[in-house]
């Protein structure tokens, strides 16, 4: 099998991500594969003159932990395989790429209204904007930043003034409008999907924030996947083209499940110690034999 290497970003690093990638590298170890942890600074991509060059001289695959849509894009051009892929990381990474993906494949979502493109810190928000997103969709309602992970960047107002205040906030940033569902107060299902099949799933909760992530104060439990969430889970994973993710599920209307966000790059230490499943070594062995089937390995 050829060499590995597994990506991680230069500058911040959370400690989450760097267990992720020894516990990847652990279950690499155990199957002889040679797999090393680099970050990103070390790939020294560029194009010179017409041709794309890193120093990723005999790599052959790399599991990519980072964000850094150019840096993954000039891997997969460079002929590397990458898990996830580039199209996919950077699906997942856009909050509103993703909703957009998924739309049209019967899968349901909260209701979402996108925020126009401000260029100019010096324009002010339209108030009348506000006030036909808040006849829309109600109060209260969602905003999410549409970059950002862990719960970070996704707020909540609760009426008109509070919306036009982060709207002129939040003008020069992309983010969404969403509504809020009673029934997903501070609770949702993360479930890991690799390989196209979900293999383990956790409730999260919080009762201090409406938000559930274990980032935020949430707690995870173990439970028994229901059928319609696996396969929304599933089908989330494969319009995405997603060798492995974390999908976020709401309780929608009637308790059916909503897709909340699809995370490319999901924290498994949590779901690991709440469910007991290894997802390390089952990432791993999808990895494995993924490019087994590739000519040459």
């Amino acid at each position: 099998m050829g060499i590995g290497i597994i990506v991680v970003n230069p500058y911040l690093v959370p400690e989450q991500s760097i267990h992720q990638a020894r516990r990847l590298q652990q279950e690499f170890n155990k199957l002889n594969v040679n797999v090393q942890i680099v970050t990103d600074a070390f790939l020294h991509s560029s194009i010179d003159k017409d041709n794309i060059k890193t120093k990723l001289n005999g790599v052959e695959f790399v599991i990519y932990l980072d964000k850094d849509k150019y840096q993954s894009e000039i891997l997969s051009k460079s002929g590397i395989r990458l898990f996830n892929s580039h199209e996919s990381i950077r699906l997942c990474d856009d909050k509103g790429s993703t909703y957009i993906t998924l739309a049209n494949n019967n899968i349901y979502m909260p209701k979402t209204i996108f925020a126009p493109v401000c260029y100019h810190k010096d324009l002010t928000v339209d108030k009348e904007w506000a006030q036909k997103i808040g006849d829309e969709l109600g109060y209260p309602i969602i905003v999410k930043e549409s970059f950002g992970s862990m719960g970070k960047g996704v707020y909540k107002t609760d009426n008109k003034d509070e919306l036009f205040s982060l709207m002129q906030e939040l003008k020069l940033k992309p983010h969404l409008y969403q509504e809020y569902l009673d029934t997903a107060k501070g609770i949702d299902v993360r479930v890991i999907v690799i390989g196209g099949k979900a293999v383990c799933a956790m409730q999260r909760k919080n009762p201090n924030d409406f938000r559930s992530n274990i980032e935020q104060g949430g707690k995870g439990y173990n439970i028994q996947l229901p059928n319609d969430f696996r396969q929304v889970a599933e089908k989330c994973a494969k319009v995405l083209g997603l060798d492995y993710c974390g999908v976020d599920l709401l309780y929608g209307k009637d308790n059916k499940p909503c897709v909340c966000e699809v995370n490319s790059n999901a924290f498994f230490n949590g779901i690991e110690s709440t469910t007991g499943f290894n997802v390390a070594k089952a990432y791993v062995e999808h990895i494995v034999n993924s490019l087994k089937k590739k000519e040459g390995f």
